[in-house]
């Protein structure tokens, strides 16, 4: 069996295509634009470029695009009277403080003073239990965008038997969330697990989310089940860097049935849903019906 390649790159161009759509509808038929507000504290080489590509994406599907760069060495007090500012703000839809924050903020308290209907990450803890209690919440964005994944290749995924590997806040947890909330018979694996190969080899759905490079061989997946690989690990090899997953791509394309590959997988469709949850705020802001295939 050779798996069948979940284009992530070309997937989630689609889902920027289907909200430049609705955003234009939007503008059309109510006179309102949505806006993105993204904070970033400090110089972060890798978080600047992904707050360059999150503005650059967020003109290019016809949203407002607000940039707040802050020194390194801002303080709690200012950067919480900048969110403060950005919740009652009715042009800004969506907030989003980009991570990790400089050692001497506090990233729970930080999180947790956004206005939770302006969460577009997802990580307010008022939208981790409305998640984990199956009501209406903000979704984090690489979860949405994997199941997402998975609805567009499986349908219906009611009964299917699915494994993740992780039990971080940011994918592992909200993501058994999302796969219960489609009635799948969920298990979360992690370093602690017992026969873990055994545990993997039962899933229909395997999503990989620990960050350790190729930690899942071929041998664990079991045939024709679909891989979802949320790892994205810089190794060396052969003298040269390259960037692999949670997964071992080469044995793992071998026995299952659709795999995500590692880069052009997940890691695009998290912008993507991103701007999709900026959409869906700024619908629930106005009262509007929400984007259609663009949520949980």
């Amino acid at each position: 069996m050779v798996a069948q390649v979940i284009d992530g790159k070309a997937f989630a161009a689609k889902v920027r295509a289907q909200v430049a759509d609705q955003v234009a509808k939007l503008k059309e038929e109510n006179g309102i634009t949505p806006g993105l507000a993204v904070v970033l504290v400090g110089e972060d080489p890798a978080s600047q470029v992904y707050v360059r590509s999150k503005g650059k994406m967020t003109v290019e599907v016809g949203m407002n695009s607000y940039e707040h760069k802050l020194d390194v060495d801002t303080s709690e007090e200012d950067l919480l009277a900048l969110i403060d500012k950005l919740n009652n703000d009715p042009a800004v839809h969506g907030i989003l403080v980009q991570l990790p924050l400089p050692k001497h903020l506090n990233e729970d308290l930080v999180i947790n003073s956004i206005d939770p209907s302006k969460d577009v990450d997802g990580f307010h803890i008022s939208n981790v239990g409305l998640l984990g209690t199956g009501q209406k919440s903000m979704v984090p964005c690489t979860p949405l965008g994997c199941l997402m994944m998975l609805r567009d290749h499986h349908g219906s995924l009611s009964g299917m038997d699915a494994v993740v590997i992780g039990r971080s806040n940011i994918v592992g947890k909200p993501m058994a969330q999302l796969l219960l909330g489609d009635s799948c018979t969920v298990t979360i694996a992690h370093s602690r697990t017992k026969d873990l190969p055994d545990v993997v080899r039962r899933a229909d759905i395997v999503v990989a989310a620990v960050g350790r490079p190729e930690m899942v061989p071929g041998d664990w997946i079991k045939e024709g089940a679909t891989v979802i690989d949320v790892g994205i690990n810089r190794i060396e090899r052969d003298g040269k860097n390259k960037l692999v997953g949670d997964v071992d791509y080469a044995s793992a394309a071998e026995r299952a049935g659709a795999i995500t590959p590692v880069p052009g997988g997940v890691g695009p469709m998290t912008i993507a849903c991103l701007l999709a949850n900026t959409l869906t705020a700024c619908c629930r802001a106005n009262s509007l019906p929400e984007p259609e295939g663009l949520t949980a």
